[in-house]
């Protein structure tokens, strides 16, 4: 019995594996064509009711239209479920967009995505759905986390955003804006109202699966405390992570206190030596990430530590009241905004 088993184990899992694959070929199709099928009703809905553009008539043949396919084919086809076939028709009024997309990207996620009435903000979570290869419920959290308002690509001018875009969607191209974040949201690691930066790295490492997620899916850890020697002078990085689609190491330091301006000159140290001995061939020029309880944007403007390949960002511990963080963030792009078109016009 187990010479005859030990012969059927290699067979057993290769037709597991034809049949698996098979499955998830016949999940991607018929998500396809309910996608598109929701995307026509929504099309042909929509295409009636502006034949009479009266708000009243529209629900009407919503209401109408709902009760007869209730009657013909059950529960599914409530009044509801119409609306977002016709804000799906609305939003991806070119076809094409929606044939590329329903391979991509589940009904229940396109459900979600539609609701966005930014466009630019609509087609960051796309790109970065696909990308990062989100479930529906973690899209819904990187929305309510306002994810877009805290990426650096948010704060710049919607040509670049449109171009980074184009540029992630067609050639697979990941610019550094779309993955570094500020604020980072930290409240999970429980610390109490005082702490050591010793307390703070450990309760990283402690929630370290956690810590990646808030980083992004393509961040690996690789060591903590990274002792380096500098003309006989010892220097420790906090945090050292690997960002595999940017092909970057990333330093991180974590500072109790607000931004100061000798923290730059620190990193740039870390990132020359990182360059100089932990490089190697095929990577790019590692990346810092100065994690601070608080910063002045003016200090971060004036030292322009992108030319350093540094970023600067706060950490919370605790969040605040949703309306007030929301209200923060979207000041915090309106005044980059603001910055970048004074900088332009003094050119």
């Amino acid at each position: 019995m187990s010479k005859i088993t030990s012969h059927a184990t290699p067979l057993f899992s290769e037709v597991k594996s034809l049949i698996e694959r098979s499955r998830q070929k016949v999940a991607v199709t018929v998500n396809a064509e309910i996608t598109l099928l929701y995307w026509n009703i929504g099309k042909r809905i929509k295409e009636d009711i502006l034949k009479n553009k009266r708000a009243k008539y529209g629900k009407e043949v919503i209401k109408a239209l709902s009760k007869q396919l209730i009657a013909e084919y059950g529960r599914g086809w409530s009044e509801k479920h119409l609306r977002h076939c016709l804000r799906a028709a609305e939003i991806f009024e070119n076809e094409k967009i929606l044939y590329a997309l329903r391979t991509q990207l589940s009904w229940t996620h396109i459900r979600t995505i539609i609701y966005i009435d930014d466009e630019l903000k609509r087609d960051f979570y796309i790109e970065m759905c696909k990308l990062e290869r989100w479930s529906t419920r973690t899209l819904q959290e990187r929305i309510n986390s306002m994810l877009y308002e805290r990426t650096a690509i948010s704060k710049k001018p919607e040509e670049t955003i449109q171009k980074n875009l184009e540029l992630l969607r067609d050639e697979q191209k990941l610019n550094p804006d779309l993955v570094f974040r500020d604020p980072y949201f930290l409240d999970f690691l429980g610390l109490k109202d005082t702490y050591s930066e010793k307390d703070l790295e450990s309760a990283i490492l402690a929630e370290l699966q956690t810590f990646i997620i808030e980083l992004g899916s393509d961040f690996a850890f690789l060591t903590k405390q990274k002792r380096i020697t500098i003309d006989n002078e010892d220097y420790y990085i906090d945090l050292l992570f690997y960002h595999r689609r940017l092909k970057s190491l990333v330093a991180i330091d974590l500072k109790l206190g607000g931004f100061k301006a000798a923290y730059k000159g620190q990193m740039e140290l870390y990132l020359r030596w990182l360059e100089k001995y932990e490089n190697v061939e095929g990577e790019n020029a590692p990346v810092g990430l100065i994690l601070c309880a608080g910063k002045n944007d003016e200090h971060i403007e004036l030292l322009q530590l992108d030319k350093s390949n540094i970023k600067v960002a706060e950490y919370l511990t605790h969040l605040p009241d949703i309306k007030l963080l929301e209200t923060k963030l979207r000041q915090s792009v309106e005044r980059a905004k603001e910055l970048l078109a004074q900088r332009e016009s003094n050119n």
